[in-house]
Formats: structure tokens, sequence, C-alpha cells
């Protein structure tokens, strides 16, 4: 496994955020193009992408990049990476694109199926969250140092976090079992991967998405939330893996703050 410097991985992150805040803020209106699944992109997610694909490229040559706004790569030349960098440059489009500030710049390292080291970066609120396995998870925030983060185990009130977008029914089953089952529950909607580390700094306890996913969605925030000590799992509650399929998509998962604690339970009278 080829050694990477977490805090160079950073400053790439960081800097592709300078990218989008130079779209973000230019216009109060974006040109969005549609993609082949109807996702929309915009010239911020382009500029991102080019910057994080340069400079990943110019510091880890031997490594090979799995982005979003990459040209497709079929999973016959995939299966063959023991390790890759799997890259959302601006992950939330569409809250870009609504200007409430929940995006973010993703950079995960994926080894043998697994997110060993990940960054999320949120451009507007100068945010970056970072975790590798064995070394642990931070926090810092514009101006301040970086602070070592950990999820929790759940309190009264359970706190949810749920996507903005795409709650849907299913969710909303959970949700109300955990509520007539633990009492009291706080849930928060909002975008992009910010959920997943809102678990990793211990400000909620569970993310359910029930629904589709690219993995370039969950891979950075996964090993944060890794690295924080939560975890990331299907409806079997089985760790999500990487790179295993031709498709690119997620199963449903969700999000534990605490892995120890049996949440399987409530998942299951939920939803069967």
């Amino acid at each position: 496994m080829l050694e990477v410097e977490l805090k160079a991985v950073e400053a790439i992150a960081i800097q592709a955020g300078v990218e989008i805040l130079d779209v973000y803020h230019a216009s109060q209106s974006f040109d969005v193009e549609l993609k082949a699944d109807d996702s929309p992109i915009t010239v911020a997610d382009r500029r991102a992408h080019n910057f994080i694909v340069d400079a990943l490229t110019g510091l880890y040559p031997d490594i090979p990049i799995l982005s979003e706004e990459s040209a497709f790569i079929d999973y016959q030349t995939r299966r063959m990476w023991s390790q890759y960098w799997l890259v959302d440059p601006l992950d939330g489009t569409k809250e870009f694109i609504s200007l409430n500030g929940e995006f973010s710049v993703n950079i995960a390292l994926i080894n043998a199926g697994e997110p060993i080291l990940g960054v999320v970066h949120v451009p507007v609120l100068g945010t970056t969250y970072c975790g590798q396995k064995g070394v642990g998870a931070t926090k810092q925030e514009a101006g301040k140092a970086a602070v070592a983060i950990s999820s929790r185990a759940p309190s009264s009130p359970i706190r949810i976090v749920a996507s903005r977008h795409h709650r849907g029914v299913e969710v909303d089953k959970l949700i109300a079992c955990i509520e007539s089952q633990l009492g009291e529950t706080d849930v928060v909607s909002m975008g992009s991967s910010l959920k997943m580390c809102l678990l990793a700094e211990g400000a909620a306890d569970i993310y359910p998405r029930l629904g589709p996913t690219s993995e370039w969605d969950t891979g950075a925030a996964h090993a944060i939330l890794n690295a924080a000590g939560g975890e990331l799992v299907d409806l079997n509650f089985m760790p999500l893996r990487y790179n295993q399929k031709d498709e690119l998509l997620n199963p449903s998962f969700i999000g534990l703050g605490d892995p120890s604690f049996d949440w399987r339970t409530y998942v299951e009278k939920a939803l069967g």
C-alpha cells in the first residue's frame, strides 16, 4: 500500500473549495446541465474535479482516481485496483444551486474495498473534517485549530439526521419506531455528506438512507465516521464496501454513531 499524507489531501480539498466558491460568489444563477442520470452538474463541479485530479495525479501518480465527473471506468479495469481515490468534487450540487451552503468536497482513499482515509471540506463554512484508519478523526473550523472528534453512545433525545431531498416513507417509519421505543427524537434534515460528519463528531446518533446513492457520495465521510468510532452498514448490518461490483450504487444504508448499540432491533421492527 502506498503511503499517503493526510495533510496533503486536506490541502487539495480546501483549494478545490476555493475553486467552487469562485463560481458560487460570482453569480446568483448558474448554468445547470443534466447528466445521463438526470443529476445536475455545473461549472463548479468541473473546476473542482479538474483541480483535484491534477493535484492527486501530481502527488500520487500510481494511485488511480474514480471521480463522479470522470469518464466511465468499467469494472474489469476497476476490479484490478487494490487502492484508489474515490472523489466527489462537489457533493450536494442541488444544495449548491439552492445557495444554502450545504455542499462539500469529498476525497477518500479506498484500500481493498475499505475507506481508510477521508477528507470532507465545507467551503462556505471553511470547515474541514478528516479521518484516517488507525489515527483518528478531526474537525477544523475556519480560523481555529483542528480538534479531535469521536462519535457517541445514544442519549435522549435521540438525534436523527435525514436527507433533505430523499427522506421517504420508510425513513419516516423508522423515525416513528425509534421515537415510540426510545422516547424523544430530534430530527435534522440537511444535504450532502455533512450528515455523516455529524455522526462522527457526536452531534447525531443515526442516519438512515433508504434509497440509492453512489459510492463517491459516501466514501470520504465513511472513512471519517469509521476513524471517529462509528460505522456505515447495509440493512443486514454489514459494513459498506467499495468497488466490489459492476455498478457504483450503494445499497440502502444506515450510519451509526455507536455500532455497539442495538439499532438492528428498531430497524427490523420498522422495516420488517
